[in-house]
């Protein structure tokens, strides 16, 4: 394929998600279309929610009723994604889709290597302040890293009882 694919924003309706996920890539699979259409993907952020007084990481959708394509914009990639049951059409104007810019797409997180890992300007034993998730706003010592995983162990003060939660290392921040 001479063309590069490149990623592309798909509406859905809502909690279809993982079905139209499933059926593109069961017609690219069936009719031998990789190079077309190598992969969709569905933006996802794992969060850290209280269930009976204790925390629990919970797979959560980043853009619901969004699923993200990698494709080369052909007439057939796209007739198969655009009559996929369940979208209800590209992001963009409705004759062309527009792709995402390389800028977007780092935004998004959707090309990370694992292997670049995150910087992190804090270290064991440091304070931390938790700026986004389930505990924002929170603040708390760093216990260990995983920097395979890209977390932290950090523990924080709940309801007057030390707590120890995994966060993944976005979501904190060395504290001021």
């Amino acid at each position: 394929m001479s063309e590069e694919a490149k990623w592309y924003v798909v509406h859905t309706y809502s909690g279809y998600e993982n079905k139209v996920k499933g059926n593109i890539e069961k017609v690219v699979e069936n009719r031998n279309l990789q190079e077309l259409i190598p992969e969709v993907r569905i933006p996802m952020e794992t969060v850290t929610e209280m269930k009976d007084n204790k925390p629990s990481e919970v797979e959560k959708k980043l853009f619901p009723s969004y699923v993200l394509v990698k494709m080369v914009l052909t007439d057939e990639s796209w007739y198969i994604v655009r009559n996929t049951r369940g979208v209800t059409g590209f992001v963009g104007p409705a004759s062309k889709p527009v792709p995402l810019s390389d800028k977007e797409v780092a935004a998004l997180g959707v090309e990370t290597s694992r292997s670049a890992g995150i910087e992190v300007s804090f270290k064991e034993g440091d304070s931390v302040m938790v700026t986004s998730g389930s505990f924002e706003g929170f603040t708390g010592t760093v216990e260990k890293f995983d920097m395979e995983a890209q977390t932290a162990d950090v523990k924080v003060s709940m309801f007057g009882r030390e707590t120890t939660v995994t966060l993944p290392l976005t979501q904190i921040k060395a504290e001021d």
